[in-house]
């Protein structure tokens, strides 16, 4: 199909955003099938759980250390080389996984080290890749491009672990070498980019401009709203670290229906994404954004209190969806109202309230489990979570009151 015959509205009109797509799809499934396949071939090795909890150690640390450097580097270079140098230095690791499980050279601390590698390679990419889709879409399609980009991710976490189990049936070496095509097959998509808005402009490497990411939120209210939102929204909301205790203990089901359990959101949100993708939000995001939170902690309530399996299945459903609504509004919120030349390092901030936040979610869920039981927990959350949308929507009427996500682009 030749681009004069596509709708210019159509993200598919839109060739570099069509690459990056491909691109994120690609390493997202290759990501997620790699996570898998490492944890099954250590436990194999070792046969110690501890080991298991020292993968996720790896890949946080560098996540969290590297943020504003990473960020202030989006900002400073070319995106699309920091993206692609990162690929394939992952590629490398990934590659150098499969050879050495395939001749028998590998044990649980390479294994470990160069998941270190790929888990700093990512680090330092990953502001950059956020960054980047706002310069390869018009400002009106970045709603709807970033719902595209988030279904894939969906698909990913759904599809991909059970795609790397299957693959491990056939060895390891095996899987790591599938994952290793996929990620070069994102290589030389984003080798093909090329941006539609202007590359940001290069700003002095200082200690003040390393920081200059907390100052802007700070100082951008509707920026600070949404970004913060997500922080504790995240904190209260992590019902799902208790998926194993609900089907166990209170819904009476086996591995099973605890797989259904785990699958749902993902499947609200896949849903809800796609049709994002395809309808453009023009009027009260503002509103919609705290609907959907709110929808988030009426569904957690839900949850808590179902003795259906069904019913459960339901509600995580729509936590899912109405997950995906907010995430895409809060998402495309904070790309518009950021200028280009600082996107990287605000990015870098956001990522490090939303890695933190998923990881002290999980445990202020799981302690609090242990003090009053899960369903009490997972209640607390439900309420906490719509207790922080009224505080909210009084706290930052300007994002009650946002009409659309287009907004004035201010200067750093």
């Amino acid at each position: 199909m030749s681009s004069s015959s596509v709708n210019p509205d159509s993200l598919l009109a839109h060739r570099s955003f069509v690459a990056f797509w491909i691109a994120r799809a690609s390493s997202s499934f290759g990501f997620q099938m790699l996570s898998i396949v490492v944890s099954w071939q250590i436990y194999s090795i070792t046969g110690r759980a501890f080991d298991l909890g020292l993968i996720g150690l790896v890949q946080f640390f560098p996540s969290v250390a590297l943020a504003l450097v990473a960020g202030h580097v989006a900002d400073q270079f070319d995106r699309r080389r920091v993206v692609l140098l990162g690929q394939i230095a992952e590629w490398i690791a990934i590659a150098a996984l499969a050879y050495l499980t395939l001749t028998h050279h590998v044990n649980e601390v390479i294994i470990l080290g160069l998941i270190f590698i790929i888990s700093t390679a990512k680090a330092m990419e990953a502001p950059s890749l956020q960054s980047m889709l706002p310069a390869l879409v018009p400002p009106h399609l970045l709603a709807r491009a970033m719902a595209a980009n988030s279904v894939s991710g969906q698909a990913a976490s759904m599809v991909g672990p059970a795609l790397g189990g299957f693959l491990y049936v056939a060895g390891a070496g095996v899987a790591y070498s599938v994952c290793a095509c996929l990620y070069l097959l994102s290589i030389v998509m984003v080798s093909r980019l090329l941006y539609e808005q202007a590359p940001p402009r290069r700003v002095p490497a200082t200690f003040k401009s390393l920081f200059a990411g907390i100052s802007f939120i700070r100082a951008r209210p509707d920026v600070l709203g949404v970004i913060s939102l997500d922080l504790f929204a995240v904190l209260l909301g992590g019902a799902t670290a208790l998926l194993p205790i609900f089907a166990h203990d209170i819904l009476h089901t086996g591995p099973w229906g605890l797989g259904l359990l785990r699958g749902a959101p993902a499947v609200g949100g896949l849903i809800v994404g796609f049709w994002l993708s395809h309808r453009a939000l023009k009027r009260n995001v503002g509103m919609t954004m705290f609907a959907a939170v709110a929808g988030f902690g009426a569904a957690t309530l839900v949850f808590a209190f179902s003795t259906s399996l069904w019913l459960s299945m339901l509600a995580l459903f729509a936590l899912g969806g109405f997950d995906m609504i907010s995430m895409v509004i809060r998402g495309a919120l904070v790309q518009l109202d950021t200028p280009d030349d600082m996107r990287g390092r605000v990015s870098a901030v956001n990522s490090i309230f939303i890695n933190t936040s998923n990881q002290l979610g999980e445990f202020e869920s799981g302690l609090l489990a242990a003090w009053v039981g899960a369903v009490p927990a997972a209640a607390i959350g439900g309420v906490g979570t719509l207790i922080v949308v009224g505080l909210w929507m009084t706290w930052f009427p300007g994002l009650r009151k946002r009409q659309k996500l287009e907004n004035e682009v201010v200067e750093a």
